[in-house]
């Protein structure tokens, strides 16, 4: 190790970053309404080092990473963090970029980062996206072995392998995040402002909307394709069959047994031919134009390989297309296009793929890429053949080779579909049931009816890709992602149902008890998850502290769910992020500062507030935050919702409760909201601006001591608040709690 030799510049070989704890929060948290990653970060001896006084730091992280340019940070411009970076910042800042960075170099959605210091010198809060845990983690730990690389390196060491970083983080992007068919789906709900869930850590199968309302898509099917028609379009002969039966237009053929079989229905049909599995899948083993009968029987074994029977079908002269149907109505169209290479006279053909189409930027093996490598399989080498060449050939100067009849379905052209072609595709999709398809039709031109070309549908595909849509090699991407969303989600349904969350100091669980009752004497099938356990209706299905988002999240995914309740301690808030994106109601029940200190680094007002206020960012602009009016901290917060606030007092002469009345509280939305359920005189009261609604007598409800029990009081106001924000009757209410056996003081009840 060196040792300091000049105070002026950092001597950083010994210095270190130590992650003291990494959490993920999945949900809103104090941070943002995205999942990230909260890390607590102890850079050490490092506060004493700003990147300004360490040399060569900002050369080697802007070259290792000349992108960063784009992060706008501190100036809001073009290269804003660079500047910082030279000017002089720490090691936990640096770390959020470099993070973010890299994870947006591997192909994750843009990101939210923040670097926030704690109470502890050299201690930083480190919080980045994070869409996927495991993709976010790996980042981050890389993130850090870069900058301390930058720190340390030595003259003549190698520069941090920056693109094996990022070569390794795509691939977990590859294996874990969603596809690219998926993610066009889910962003166009997200755009709709659908909820989305992912069920699985990995894959594709993404649950879009809350409860009863939810529908669920794997990748382009839907909880609306049925498995007989999946299986019905795996079949093709069976496929073929029902579109002849319905006079829809397809080729001539018939299934076959053996190479002998196939040869003579060739001749039986006519020739040209084409040769295909009877349950094959994107195109493999499918051999068009034969016309000899070694190419035929070749053809028959290749395809045999591909499925579990072969298909002789009478050649369709034509280009090929790609037809999208999503609820019986066309939304895009791709044209395939034959692929050649043009010989130099030096090269071979199998080099000749290599660097003529291979090489093409838009070709590759994820899904992020429009176009597939060529693959030097049975039907290209036959292709080949036919022109009287081998893979190993080199074809003289300017002498062009046909390597695909009708290579990726690359073209867009949707908007030239003949309107009668259009509902052949439609009629094609419904015939064998499916609800979004891939209809594969060949014809000349796509602009004439089929009847005029002699065009025919060849196959229709339950779960076809989108990506050629979504980024066709030219012409215009399309919106299928919202066509799908649309189909499913109709006259704008957002997917959801009332979600209630509840947090605040004292008196979560009584008011989640209740509200939970009352929604269920309202007819809703309600799930709940409090800190006394887990419940769906009235059944206790765990039991013990469920306030937590894993739980909250189950009743989410509960497709017989019809309204959801979770209380949200400051532990939860703090340690996981809430399950929801937005809620109907959040409800602050009231603030006592001692309860949330010494844990999360939570030790101001200030810091309080920013935990409860969580609760209140996610009210949605149609839905309202009960609010208890003699917080005054409460009242300082009621103006940051979006929606309507809503006032428990039982005190009827606060100033924050007359003022209410009066004028309102505005909000940041443009909702102005007058309502607040009050006592006076022994009464709860249902107050809307001057006009009051008597409710029930505290008299007649128990376990209220008459209005003396005031912690339960204030719960029975919230809860009823609540109630009236969701519409439930009054006489529904005063029922309920006239009669619950659930109320009880809870002056014990736990912050988390």
């Amino acid at each position: 190790m060196l040792a300091c030799v000049n105070t002026n510049t950092a001597c950083v070989n010994e210095k270190d970053i130590k992650f003291l704890e990494i959490r993920h929060l999945n949900g809103p948290s104090i941070w943002t309404w995205r999942p990230v990653l909260e890390a607590i970060v102890d850079i050490g001896e490092l506060e004493d080092f700003p990147s300004n006084t360490i040399p060569g730091f900002y050369e080697r992280l802007s070259s290792w990473l000349p992108t960063l340019i784009e992060h706008r940070c501190s100036y809001e411009e073009r290269g804003g963090f660079l500047r910082r970076l030279e000017e002089g910042t720490w090691p936990g800042h640096i770390l959020e970029h470099v993070t973010l960075e890299l994870q947006n170099l591997a192909g994750m959605p843009g990101g939210f980062g923040r670097a926030r210091e704690t109470s502890s010198r050299g201690v930083y809060k480190v919080i980045v996206s994070a869409w996927h845990e495991g993709i976010a983690r790996s980042a981050l730990l890389a993130a850090r072995e870069l900058v301390l690389e930058a720190m340390q390196q030595k003259s003549g060491d190698k520069p941090y392998d920056v693109k094996g970083t990022i070569e390794r983080l795509r691939d977990m992007v590859d294996s874990l995040w969603l596809g690219p068919s998926t993610a066009c789906i889910v962003e166009a709900a997200t755009n709709r402002n659908i909820p989305a869930i992912r069920l699985l850590d990995k894959g594709n199968l993404v649950q879009l909307g809350y409860g009863v309302h939810s529908q669920r898509i794997w990748t382009a099917e839907t909880d609306r394709t049925p498995a007989i028609a999946e299986s019905i379009s795996r079949d093709k002969d069976l496929t073929k069959t029902l579109l002849e039966s319905c006079g829809v237009p397809v080729p001539e053929g018939r299934l076959v047994t053996s190479a002998e079989d196939a040869w003579k229905a060739a001749q039986d049909i006519g020739l040209p031919v084409v040769v295909k599995p009877r349950d094959g899948n994107h195109g493999r083993g499918v051999f068009i134009e034969l016309t000899r009968r070694e190419e035929v029987e070749s053809a028959y074994y290749a395809a045999l390989d591909e499925g579990s029977g072969v298909l002789i079908e009478r050649y369709i002269p034509g280009t090929e297309h790609r037809l999208l149907i999503v609820g019986d109505r066309l939304v895009a169209a791709n044209r395939g296009d034959s692929v050649s290479v043009i010989g130099d006279g030096k090269s071979t053909i199998s080099e000749l793929i290599s660097d003529q189409i291979n090489s093409d930027p838009r070709r590759g093996v994820t899904e992020d890429h429009p176009l597939n490598l060529i693959s030097i399989d049975g039907v290209t080498i036959m292709e080949i053949v036919r022109q009287g060449l081998t893979i190993n050939s080199v074809p003289p100067a300017t002498h062009e080779v046909l390597i695909q009849r009708n290579g990726n379905h690359a073209f867009d052209v949707t908007d030239a579909v003949h309107p009668s072609v259009a509902a052949a595709a439609s009629l094609a999709a419904r015939i064998v049931g499916l609800d979004i398809a891939g209809i594969d039709l060949v014809a000349k031109d796509i602009s004439r009816p089929l009847a005029e070309q002699g065009g025919a549908i060849v196959e229709v595909n339950a779960g076809p890709s989108l990506l050629m849509h979504i980024k066709p090699a030219v012409g215009t991407p399309r919106p299928v992602g919202k066509a799908i969303v649309d189909h499913l989600f109709p006259n704008n349904d957002d997917g959801r149902i009332p979600i209630v969350g509840i947090t605040g100091s004292y008196g979560k669980t009584t008011v989640a008890f209740l509200v939970a009752r009352l929604l269920a004497s309202a007819g809703k099938h309600t799930g709940l998850a409090c800190s006394d356990g887990f419940y769906l209706g009235q059944t206790q299905v765990y039991k013990g502290d469920h306030a937590k988002w894993k739980s909250a999240h189950r009743i989410l995914m509960n497709r017989a769910i019809e309204a959801a309740v979770f209380e949200n301690g400051s532990d939860t808030i703090l340690g996981e992020g809430l399950a929801y994106d937005w809620c109907q109601v959040g409800v602050i029940t009231n603030v006592e500062f001692n309860r949330h200190y010494g844990r999360y680094d939570i030790e101001t007002p200030k810091q309080v507030f920013d935990v409860l206020r969580t609760q209140v960012d996610v009210v949605m602009a149609t839905g309202a935050a009960v609010l208890n009016a003699r917080e005054t901290m409460l009242v300082e917060m009621a103006s940051l919702c979006i929606g309507e606030v809503i006032y428990f007092s039982l005190d009827p002469e606060l100033l924050a409760v007359k003022k209410h009345r009066r004028h309102g509280t505005k909000g940041m939305g443009s909702k102005r909201g007058k309502r607040v359920v009050m006592v006076r005189d022994g009464e709860i009261l249902l107050v809307n601006g001057a006009n009051e609604l008597p409710l029930a007598k505290l008299t007649d409800i128990p376990f209220t001591d008459g209005g003396k029990a005031i912690p339960t009081v204030e719960n029975i106001l919230a809860a009823v608040a609540v109630a009236w924000a969701l519409r439930i009757t009054p006489a529904i209410i005063r029922t309920v709690i006239e009669t619950s056996p659930l109320l009880r003081v809870e002056s014990a009840d736990k912050v988390n």
